[in-house]
């Protein structure tokens, strides 16, 4: 099978006077088989529109990411589309099923679970919990440790070898029911440098809470010097 490799085939370059910033022209290269600029070229019309239908298209791509059709749910904290992207929500307690690889010792099934913060970029998951059980929290609302496996001291889970497959349009309602699967269906395996996630032992913990109906022990949730806030840049 024949291997998709892309080549340069046309390059702008933006020429600025050094007497008078504001004199300004583009000029545009194309590329030889070797992939050298040439024939340098002072910018034609059908290339300034070229140049910006691709800029266009960029943009329309990048408003269309995490777009929600009216009011946002009140579960989002906060979106952020442009630049590094992301959304920010909470999640209440709840019962999900939860896998465990064997070696933990740990009976895969259904668990209660603590509030927990999402933090999702598209290839990247952060994750704490939340003292909070039935308010909406707030910039001020503090920080715990996710009382998971493969969570690192810092919120950063790591995902091993699920695929992480999100589209440049991906909405945000899908966006976060794909974050939240792709946590829940991976199988919890180790921790992570050492971090401890909950005040007792991690493995016990879960082992007395799966297949059961135990509400998630509050007090076992390790309280941040962090808040909500800080993780909005």
């Amino acid at each position: 099978m024949m291997q998709d490799v892309s080549t340069p085939v046309k390059a702008w370059v933006l020429f600025q006077s050094r007497l008078d910033e504001h004199r300004r022209y583009v000029e545009s290269y194309s590329f030889d088989s070797k992939d050298r600029p040439i024939s340098a070229h002072p910018l034609t019309k059908k290339e300034s529109v070229t140049l910006a239908n691709a800029m266009a298209s960029a943009q329309e791509i990048n408003s269309r990411f995490l777009h929600y059709p009216g009011l946002l749910p009140p579960h989002v904290l906060r979106i952020e589309p442009m630049g590094t992207s992301y959304a920010l929500w909470y999640t209440p307690p709840q019962q999900v099923d939860l896998h465990f690889v064997s070696d933990l010792g740990i009976p895969n099934g259904r668990a209660s679970i603590p509030a927990l913060l999402w933090k999702a970029e598209k290839k990247k998951l952060t994750l704490h919990a939340l003292a909070e059980t039935t308010e909406r929290p707030t910039l001020e609302s503090s920080l715990y440790y996710a009382p998971f496996f493969n969570v690192k001291s810092s919120g950063a889970v790591c995902m091993g070898t699920v695929n992480i497959n999100i589209r440049d349009t991906c909405k945000l309602e899908e966006f976060m029911q794909l974050w939240e699967r792709y946590f829940f269906a991976s199988s919890f395996s180790h921790l992570m440098g050492g971090h401890h996630p909950t005040k007792g032992n991690t493995v016990n913990l879960w082992k007395s809470l799966v297949n059961t109906d135990k509400p998630f022990p509050q007090q076992q949730l390790i309280k941040l010097p962090t808040k909500i806030k800080d993780l909005i840049v």
